[in-house]
């Protein structure tokens, strides 16, 4: 019996890193502000809205129709952290061609899953309030489990394993949480059983 199954697993997932500390206070307040003047659309899932809201700019994915789409021009003040985050992954800047801006008001959370596979890899810078990271895979009829504690001003990345094979969610929030997303596209996906 795999009583690892059970209970949370203490090693990280493989392609899972985590930089606490990434923004200084003042540029996570900088980046604070920037949402106020954006106009946020409710995410919505198959008619059904949710309570998170969402901005998006470069790309836009759209889940009903599972299309990629042309969306507002990445804003001239996500450049410093955007620079940053393509400097701390070792890409061109070109290469976060889509940012995802989500706002999670209390109580406002997202369900397990894997980002679509016309993306490679995630990174995920968060504001405001702390959340629980929460990874699963499946281990036989059980699952394995991770959590990471993301804190106000980090950075995280999931390529390989952690994206492509662990699903991530996010409970309900307990205080005003902002993340800022930006993704590498994809070519065919090495993880995607033939």
């Amino acid at each position: 019996m795999r009583q690892q199954s059970l209970f949370a697993i203490r090693e990280i997932p493989e392609g899972l890193v985590f930089k606490p500390g990434f923004l200084t206070v003042q540029e996570e307040r900088d980046l604070l502000a920037l949402p106020q003047t954006l106009p946020f659309c409710v995410f919505e899932l198959h008619g059904v809205a949710g309570k998170r809201r969402v901005l998006h700019f470069g790309l836009r994915y759209a889940l009903d129709s599972r299309v990629l789409s042309t969306a507002p021009e990445i804003p001239s003040q996500f450049e410093p952290v955007r620079r940053r985050a393509a400097a701390f992954a070792g890409v061109a800047l070109d290469d976060f061609s889509q940012i995802l801006v989500n706002e999670y008001r209390p109580g406002a959370g997202i369900g397990w899953h894997r980002d679509k596979p016309h993306f490679d890899r995630i990174f995920g810078l968060s504001l405001g309030s702390a959340c629980k990271f929460r990874f699963r895979r499946t281990a036989g009829k059980t699952w394995d489990r991770f959590t990471l504690d993301a804190e106000p001003r980090s950075l995280y990345m999931m390529s390989g394993a952690s994206r492509h094979v662990w699903e991530h969610s996010i409970p309900a929030v307990e205080a005003p949480r902002y993340s800022i997303t930006f993704r590498t596209m994809n070519g065919p996906d090495p993880w995607t059983p033939a």
